[in-house]
C-alpha cells in the first residue's frame, strides 16, 4: 500500500476580499490596512500539530487561541516590527499562548512567521506559563536563527513530494520543530521590556474595551462612557488604546464609526447623511475626508456599490493611523 504524501497546502491571496484565514484553532478578526495584498499561507499538518507559514499584508489582527492548544510563533524575516500586545520589539523574540489565550497585533507593512498550533495543549516540556494574553520572549539570536532553519529546512523537504516512507514520519518532524522550541526557551534572555510586556493589567482594560465596543453596533461609544462601563479613568483607557493599538482613544473611536458607518453603507442604508450623522459625524465634508482616506472611495461610492451588487458588510474591528 502506498505511503500518505506529506505535503505541504499552499493558499494565495491577491485581494483583501478574497483573503480567509485558513488555520484552523484561532478565530481571527482582521482589518486590512492595505487595499490591494499580496498574501501567502502555506500550512503542514503533523500528528497533533499545525505548522502555518503566512506572508502577511498590513492589518490590524485581534484574534483568541481555542481551548486545549497551545501557540508558537515568531518571525521568519527582519523587517519593520509589528506591534504585538503593545510591543513593537520582535527580533529574536518567540511568542507563546495557551487555550483560550488573546492577542492582538498592527502589521504596518507586509511580514513572514510561522506558527505553530498543537493540540492537544503542551504541558510536559518546561515551557513558560501560559496566562490571559499570549506571552513574549526574547530569546538569542542563535536560538532565532536555529528555529527559522528548521522550518525552512521541514518545508523544503517536504514540497519535494515524497512520501513519508522515503524520509520520514510527520512525529519525527514534529519532534525535531519541538526540539528547537525547547532550545528557544532555554535560551530566553532576561529583559525589563519583556517583564512589562507580559503584565495583563492594561491587557483587561485594552480587552474589555474591545469587547464592549464589538457588542453594539448600532450606537457610537465615547470614550467617558466607554471609560465608565470598563470601570477606569479615561487616562487609563486612553494609555491602553496607546498601547496596543498605537493611536489615540480619540483616534481609535472615530475609526470604529468609520468603519459602522460603512457596515450601514454596505448594507444599503438610506442616505449617507442620515448615516454619518447617526453615528456622530456632524461635519459633513470632514468625514468625507476621512472616510475616502480610510477606504479609497467616497461614502456615496459604496452606497452606490452596495445598491448594484448587494455586498454585505465587513467586520469593524478597527481602521488605518492615517484618517
Amino acid at each position: 500500500m502506498t505511503a500518505p504524501l506529506l505535503v505541504p497546502r499552499v493558499f494565495r491571496f491577491d485581494d483583501v476580499d478574497a483573503f480567509r484565514s485558513s488555520i484552523r484553532d484561532l478565530d481571527v478578526d482582521f482589518t486590512p490596512l492595505a487595499r490591494k495584498i499580496s498574501a501567502e499561507q502555506v500550512i503542514l499538518s503533523l500528528p497533533g500539530c499545525e505548522l502555518n507559514y503566512t506572508q502577511s499584508f498590513p492589518r490590524i489582527v485581534d484574534a483568541q487561541l481555542a481551548r486545549q492548544t497551545t501557540a508558537v510563533g515568531f518571525t521568519m524575516d527582519d523587517g519593520v516590527p509589528m506591534r504585538f500586545n503593545g510591543v513593537e520589539r520582535d527580533r529574536a523574540v518567540i511568542v507563546l499562548g495557551g487555550g483560550g489565550a488573546f492577542y492582538t497585533s498592527v502589521e504596518e507593512t507586509p511580514r513572514q512567521y510561522v506558527s505553530m498550533m498543537f493540540t492537544p495543549e503542551i504541558v510536559d516540556r518546561g515551557w513558560p506559563n501560559a496566562g490571559l494574553h499570549f506571552s513574549i520572549h526574547e530569546i538569542s539570536q542563535r536560538a532565532q536563527d536555529r528555529l527559522r532553519e528548521v522550518v525552512r529546512q521541514v518545508l523544503l523537504v517536504t514540497s519535494d513530494q515524497v512520501t513519508i516512507a522515503e524520509f520520514a514520519t510527520g512525529a519525527s518532524i514534529k519532534e525535531t520543530l519541538l526540539a528547537a522550541i525547547d532550545n528557544a526557551f532555554a535560551e530566553i534572555v532576561p529583559a525589563k521590556w519583556a517583564t512589562r510586556a507580559n503584565t495583563t493589567r492594561q491587557f483587561k482594560v485594552f480587552n474589555d474595551a474591545r469587547a464592549i465596543l464589538a457588542g453594539d453596533v448600532a450606537h457610537p461609544i465615547y470614550s467617558s462612557e466607554l471609560a465608565r462601563q470598563i470601570g477606569v479613568s479615561v487616562r487609563t483607557l486612553h494609555d491602553a488604546i496607546q498601547r496596543y493599538r498605537g493611536v489615540s482613544l480619540h483616534r481609535y473611536l472615530r475609526l470604529r464609526r468609520l468603519w459602522l458607518v460603512r457596515q450601514q453603507l454596505l448594507a444599503g442604508a438610506p442616505s449617507v447623511k442620515a448615516c454619518a450623522l447617526a453615528y456622530g459625524f456632524w461635519h459633513l465634508s470632514d468625514f468625507s475626508r476621512s472616510y475616502r482616506s480610510q477606504f479609497g472611495e467616497a461614502p456615496s461610492e459604496t452606497l452606490a456599490a452596495s445598491r448594484r451588487t448587494g455586498v454585505m458588510p465587513t467586520d469593524p474591528a478597527g481602521g488605518r493611523h492615517d484618517s
